[in-house]
């Protein structure tokens, strides 16, 4: 049944209902006059008055106001009543949260909350209630306090927040999460498949791998560093961890929380530290090559100068003593050229005043050109230089002269015998921006599945040739990396090679 209480004939059962409403209710139900002399009349104030206000019944007279504006708290008077003459002044309702300090209570928060109305007489009347939200503002304030706090850390750390709701496949990035990325709004960067399409392509496999494993509940967390690219077209290394912390009761993934940190400066030292000790464990290969080879070849030579001298010793004969002097100079003149590699090498190796200087590479592979045209007459070379004249490079001069003059030698030397040798110069830029180029030849070719490890070491031949000593690309290997260059090589037997030299210049 629906209870009118406007055309309910019945006043009894209406007051019934009043009594029962207003004992339920802890608010202060009250209502109040303002007339055209500024008097006060309080027609109905309920019982309630005593409990949340501390104010008897018999007191609400006319000078009640001085008490009330002496209970309100001295900072929050101005805001009361400037809010009620307010309301009283423009006949629009009467909302305001204020402090009161009670004898008893001490100080509590309320909120009035009332309608106002003018009546025919130009009285102003207020119907309303009080409402004690002490404990809410406390609330409030520890609420407001744990936010304050939350901020604070999340403005002072480096991490970033975000939190994915798997059901709606919406995700909240906090401010640091955005600013990692370049990005001043989340509003078109709310849903996982973007966050998807800005990983580095090699970074995938691992991250959809290591997100699958703690979904399926094999790992405790999700952790993971991945590349992502910002939106200056840049990539920011990323670690990403994350926990599902509500499942379904299939134990599907509902709601997934975690982190986003920028250790973009962390990870560039630490390939910068694998770059050095990569650096230094080649230089302690070279170094144990140089050994062996040192100790091997030079006691070598000087055991078949000992050899021969034991027979000039043991026979005095005339020709016996030509024939072996003849033997003693060619050991001699291998041992001369032994020492002069190596001291080559150890020049190289040990120079870290070596003068580099922006060189016209054209220039240079025109001067190389230039120089070997008379290398062998046998053989009509043809080399193509494809490098552009304004393209300049920083390296030292007769480093550059060395690495070029050994590649179109080696060339020319190790052409196939069907076919008059083609060498071609093609400049480029890789992915990382850094300057290459390539010298390309229609060669024998090298197997490198069988020589590919030994390719650059010392003293290391592939083709049987008079002048093939293995000591070239050994030292044109070692200037390159002097000039903190790399050089890579790609070849097929029978077809040719492709040197691929990427200079430390962007």
């Amino acid at each position: 049944m629906v209870f009118d209480l406007y055309n309910n004939e019945d006043c009894l059962e209406v007051n019934k209902f009043y009594r029962k409403l207003f004992a339920e209710m802890p608010d202060l139900l009250f209502q109040f006059v303002i007339d055209t002399n500024n008097h006060y009349t309080f027609p109905l104030v309920s019982k309630s008055v005593d409990d949340i206000f501390e104010l008897p019944l018999k007191e609400f007279t006319d000078d009640i106001k001085f008490t009330i504006y002496d209970r309100v708290f001295p900072q929050d008077r101005e805001k009361f009543f400037h809010s009620l003459v307010k309301s009283k002044k423009e006949i629009i309702p009467w909302e305001i949260e204020f402090r009161a300090l009670l004898p008893k209570k001490g100080l509590r928060w309320f909120k009035v909350s009332a309608k106002t109305e003018l009546s025919p007489e130009k009285k102003v009347i207020f119907y309303g209630h009080v409402s004690d939200i002490t404990e809410l503002k406390d609330k409030e304030e520890k609420l407001r306090i744990s936010e304050e706090r939350f901020q604070f850390a999340l403005d002072a750390s480096t991490v970033g927040i975000w939190d994915w709701d798997m059901v709606t496949n919406r995700v909240f990035y906090s401010s640091l999460s955005l600013k990692i990325l370049e990005l001043e709004s989340a509003d078109i960067f709310d849903e996982p498949e973007r966050w998807d399409k800005i990983v580095h392509p090699d970074d995938l496999p691992k991250y959809y791998s290591d997100i699958k494993e703690h979904f399926e509940n094999k790992i405790p967390y999700y952790e993971n560093y991945h590349r992502v690219m910002t939106s200056s077209g840049n990539y920011k290394w990323i670690l990403d961890r994350g926990k599902v912390i509500s499942r379904d009761e299939k134990g599907k993934p509902l709601r997934v929380i975690g982190t986003h940190t920028d250790v973009s400066l962390q990870k560039e030292k630490e390939l910068e530290l694998l770059k050095t000790m990569k650096l230094y464990s080649d230089q302690n290969s070279r170094l144990l090559n140089f050994s062996h080879i040192v100790s091997h070849n030079l006691n070598t030579q000087a055991g078949n100068i000992k050899s021969i001298l034991d027979f000039i010793d043991a026979d005095g004969d005339k020709e016996t003593v030509t024939e072996m002097l003849e033997h003693l100079r060619t050991v001699s003149n291998d041992l001369n050229d032994t020492i002069s590699n190596l001291t080559q090498i150890v020049k190289t190796q040990s120079n870290i005043n070596i003068v580099v200087m922006p060189l016209k590479l054209s220039e240079y592979i025109e001067k190389t050109i230039s120089t070997i045209k008379g290398y062998n007459k046998q053989k009509k070379v043809t080399i193509v230089n494809n490098v552009p004249e304004y393209v300049a490079i920083n390296f030292n001069p007769a480093y550059l002269e060395s690495v070029l003059l050994n590649f179109t030698t080696n060339a020319i030397k190790y052409g196939h015998p069907d076919r008059d040798p083609v060498i071609v110069f093609d400049f480029g830029i890789e992915p990382e921006g850094y300057k290459s180029l390539k010298i390309t030849d229609n060669g024998l070719g090298i197997d490198l599945k069988v020589y590919g490890d030994l390719l650059f070491g010392m003293y290391k031949t592939f083709h049987k040739h008079d002048e093939a000593r293995g000591i070239g690309l050994y030292i044109t290997k070692n200037q390159i990396e002097a000039m903190k260059g790399t050089v890579s090589v790609e070849s097929e037997v029978g077809v040719g090679t492709s040197f691929k030299i990427v200079f430390n210049d962007a």
